[in-house]
């Protein structure tokens, strides 16, 4: 049985949003995609009597991923965005999503790019702090706040953010555990997966996009298919699912038992891509030739390299001498990766015509002034952009170009809820006849898409973007209110009582440090004078030993050994007696240890057996650690100590002079590198901004419209359908779409969020035995990869087992020589017996293409013409004589399933109808 349930991305929801979905096949829990949501969305601003989770717009789905993280078995992320990936670190971290995850190799470098910008991002704004902390009051000085006399700034009391943002830490460590594959490549679960197999094909979209192929022996095949792209762009091929140069729907993923795909532009006609480029690229040169300059908000890196490509491209061929700015702090990072997986790349992206020299041409050169080591170990000449320059932050930029200056600007993140985006945008939009440029609609209650919502209610009737328009720029005008949130450094009084409060926090933890080394020394001190005194007793027992024997030992001699053993022992009861606890803390002093005699304040008790003497010492005996020494088998004590010790020294000894100056040299860089940050706070200030730029929405997300849409899917035919991460009018049209469809499925679901969908609990599943004797006449026929045979049998049940067999049938009946059929009665002298002939049967589809190779390899020429023929034999050649027409054959596909073979019985006849009967599985009752 299978079980659906959207944790978020349902239909129902509007634009862009997480999406993460909990498939359960049987018992194994699958969690489809781990995205998330935008964390400072503009239409939510927290006051400090809010302070429950669940005022928080995505808190049902946090909640709901943080208890179902612990029991989910496999993890699946089909693309390297934040809606796909952007929580899964944090998860991974924190809330115990530690199954299995599989994903393609640039997904996983691509998510890993995308979350560390946005936690870096997000963290560099705001008080992020980790859940244990959440619940208690913010005791650090660098906190939100600032001067009571700046009315901008907001001075509120703290209140719990209630936002999973991951550190760089946890990213690392959670996409290090991820497993890659590559395209086309089945992996067979293991532990409770153990039975399903998971296959990614190509999805488009992004660089290494995922169509998940699920298979299960109990629930069948499973496609996973989201955010698809069916068209071919510059740095990306489309989707395997659907190619119409090859036939239309992938084979391997055709007719699934069960479809999951999303319906978020079924009611939506994209315009042409030529149109949104020449849309895209005149906006830029009008711009740039008015001197003035064009902010793109884009994401960190799954989208970005369609945007460059197309850049890259234009400005080599109006030969622009503009800079092209990228404000990411991981964007370098991103293409070295890229250059470094050239196989992942399609379109019309190569070392021909994309950021070689400028030129297009080819060769071993390599552009001067190009300082990244990385790329030039990699050896690769495409995708080096020549005029794109890479800033950390919006205060390098203006340290380079001044804000008259000519540029194209692209910076993160596309939603423009935070980071440089968003400090751009507030100094950029004042500016009259700047352009900004959006290229995605934005997540619901983000900036982005409220500039967008502006933009499209501004167009007339029928040019909206949605109709297969364009649009054009609108100018705007206004006020609008910003809340900007920074980090500033601490100054004045605010400095000198944050370094004052550091100062006592050191103080206070060198005392602590100082008594636990002294207890730890103590503690030494008292496992060895434990030796000493085994070895004081050895020594006793020799020195009794030599009295004994030598008998003319003088009583002076005895006296004075005698002393120095009092001398001894009494040495070692001071040492003892001075050892205590000192409490650093206000307390008074007080001296208590183990193991040794109390000094001081002591309590004075009788033994439980009254002695003779008067009262006796109270003695500490907890905990008591006796002291044993290693030995190996020889009765040598082991010093371990000493092996690692010996073993650093030979590895000094063995490193040259020129590896040691290395290392110095590096660990010397590496702390003139590691720069203190100073003491800062996070602060909150609201801005008014007076609106003069120009706004344009170009369409380049790279997804398929409602066309391709309704094309597609009737064509994949799946048995049952699910509908995800859709507006509701958008599931409801391809709903209707499908229905006028006579053979397309009528089980068609569409969850809301939370809403659990059951497939399957009607079906019932047997268990039955083949017998050794079925088996031994069981005749096999191999087709692809799976053998297949007929079998015609009884169910039988044994009462050894709970099982029941398939046994062979009874084929004959037993002859009786007294009786006579009236068959053979009526049988003519001479003839013989009539045998009913076997059943046979033909599996698999016939390909004419498969055909054409399979006859080019055995010499035999063939050439398609059309309308599902293929002409074989002499008749193929285009210089053909009338003496070996004769030898010409036709076959012809009139149906799915009915092939007709046409022409003289000949040799290339018979060879043909041989190759056609290989490319099918005969099985024969």
């Amino acid at each position: 049985m299978i079980t659906f349930t959207p944790l978020s991305g349902a239909v129902g929801t509007r634009g862009i949003v997480p999406l993460a979905y909990l498939l359960q096949v049987d018992d194994v829990r699958i969690l489809l995609d781990c995205g998330s949501p935008d964390w400072t969305p503009e239409e939510h601003h927290p006051t400090p009597d809010l302070v429950q989770p669940t005022n928080f717009p995505w808190s049902h789905y946090c909640n709901a991923l943080r208890g179902c993280a612990p029991t989910v078995d496999l993890v699946l992320l089909s693309h390297g965005d934040l809606a796909h990936t952007g929580l899964y670190a944090y998860a991974y971290a924190h809330w115990g999503l530690k199954a299995p995850a599989y994903t393609t190799i640039p997904v996983q470098a691509m998510a890993r790019i995308a979350t560390l910008e946005d936690a870096e991002g997000t963290r560099d704004e705001q008080d992020i702090r980790d859940p244990e902390e959440q619940s208690r009051p913010n005791d650090n000085p660098a906190s939100a706040g600032t001067e009571q006399e700046d009315p901008d700034v907001d001075t509120s009391p703290e209140y719990p953010s209630m936002k999973y943002v991951a550190t760089v830490h946890d990213v690392h460590e959670a996409y290090d555990a991820v497993n890659t594959l590559r395209y086309s490549q089945p992996t067979h679960l293991q532990g409770k997966c153990q039975g399903i197999t998971i296959t990614p094909f190509s999805a488009g979209h992004t660089l290494g996009g995922t169509i998940w192929k699920i298979r299960s022996p109990s629930a069948g095949t499973i496609v996973y298919a989201v955010n698809m792209n069916h068209m071919r762009e510059r740095h990306l091929d489309g989707t395997v699912l659907f190619r119409p140069s090859a036939g239309g729907v992938f084979e391997p993923l055709a007719r699934p038992d069960l479809f999951i795909t999303d319906a978020d532009r079924a009611n939506v006609i994209t315009s042409r891509r030529k149109d949104r480029d020449a849309a895209m690229i005149d906006a830029i040169g009008a711009t740039l030739s008015s001197r003035c300059s064009l902010l793109l908000p884009c994401d960190a890196g799954p989208r970005l390299l369609e945007l460059l490509v197309l850049l890259d491209q234009h400005w080599k061929y109006a030969d622009f001498r503009y800079p092209i700015c990228l404000m990411s702090r991981n964007g370098r990072e991103m293409l070295t990766f890229v250059r470094s997986m050239m196989e992942w790349v399609g379109g019309t992206v190569s070392k021909e015509d994309v950021g070689v020299d400028g030129s297009g041409k080819t060769g071993n050169k390599r552009r001067r002034g190009d300082d990244d080591a990385d790329d030039e170990a990699l050896g690769a000449f495409a995708l080096r952009f020549r005029y794109l320059e890479f800033f950390p932050n919006p205060q390098s930029l203006v340290q380079k170009y001044s804000s008259k200056d000519p540029k194209v600007i692209l910076a993160v993140p596309a939603s423009l809820s935070h980071g440089p985006s968003r400090s751009l945008f507030a100094d950029f939009a004042a500016v009259p006849d700047n352009v900004v440029l959006l290229t995605s609609k934005g997540e619901e209650g983000t900036m982005a898409r409220m500039l967008f919502d502006r933009w499209s209610g501004s167009q007339r009737g029928d040019d909206t973007w949605d109709k297969g328009k364009i649009g054009c720029n609108v100018m705007m005008d206004g006020a609008l209110q910003l809340r900007m949130n920074s980090k500033v450094p601490l100054q004045g009084a605010e400095l000198e009582a944050y370094l004052a409060k550091e100062r006592a926090t050191k103080e206070k933890e060198a005392a602590q440090q100082a008594v636990i080394a002294r207890n730890q020394r103590m503690l030494e001190a008292d496992e060895d004078e434990s030796d000493e005194e085994s070895d004081s007793d050895e020594e006793d027992e020799v020195e009794r030993a030599l009295d004994e024997d030598q008998m003319d030992t003088t009583d002076g001699d005895i006296a004075t050994t005698d002393s120095s053993k009092r001398r001894r022992n009494a040495e070692k009861m001071e040492d003892n007696a001075d050892w205590g606890l000192d409490m650093d803390d206000g307390l008074t002093k007080t001296l208590l240890s183990f193991d040794i005699y109390l000094k001081g304040n002591v309590s004075k008790a009788t033994s439980f057996f009254k002695s003779a003497g008067s009262q006796t010492h109270r003695f500490r005996m907890f905990p008591y650690v006796e002291k044993k020494r290693r030995v190996d088998e020889f009765g040598e004590t082991i010093d371990v100590g000493m092996w690692l010790r010996r073993g650093k020294v030979f590895e000094e000894e063995a490193e040259t002079d020129e590896v040691k100056e290395g290392k110095r040299k590096q660990a010397e860089e590496e702390a003139k590198a590691a720069v203190q940050e100073p003491p800062s706070k996070y602060v909150s200030s609201a801005i008014e901004i007076q609106l003069a730029c120009r706004l344009l929405f170009v369409d380049m997300e790279g997804l398929n419209d409602g066309r391709a849409v309704k094309t597609i899917v009737p064509q994949v035919n799946p048995r049952k359908m699910i509908l995800v991460h859709a507006s509701g009018d958008a599931a409801q049209v391809l709903i209707e779409s499908c229905g006028q469809i006579r053979a397309m499925t009528k089980d068609i679901y569409a969850p809301e969020a939370g809403e659990s969908v059951q497939i399957g609990q009607q079906t019932n599943s047997f268990s039955i035995s083949l017998s050794d004797e079925l088996l031994n006449t069981l005749k096999m026929s191999r087709f692809e990869d799976n053998e297949v045979g007929y079998v015609t049998g009884r169910v039988v049940n044994h009462f050894s087992s709970t099982i029941p067999v398939l046994e062979p049938s009874a084929s004959s009946v037993p002859a009786d020589a007294n009786v006579r059929t009236d068959v053979s009665r009526n049988r003519v002298l001479g003839s013989r017996l009539a045998q009913p002939l076997p059943r046979s049967t033909m599996i698999g589809e016939l390909k004419l293409t498969a055909l054409k190779a399979r006859l080019a390899s055995i010499g035999i020429p063939s050439e398609l013409i059309g309308e599902g023929v293929l002409i074989c034999g002499a008749g193929a050649r285009r210089h053909q004589s009338a003496d070996n027409i004769e030898e010409t054959v036709a076959v012809r596909k009139t149906a799915r399933g009915k092939i007709e073979l046409e022409g003289n019985v000949s040799n290339v006849y018979y060879a043909v109808r041989k190759e056609i009967y290989g490319l099918h599985a005969l099985v024969a009752a």
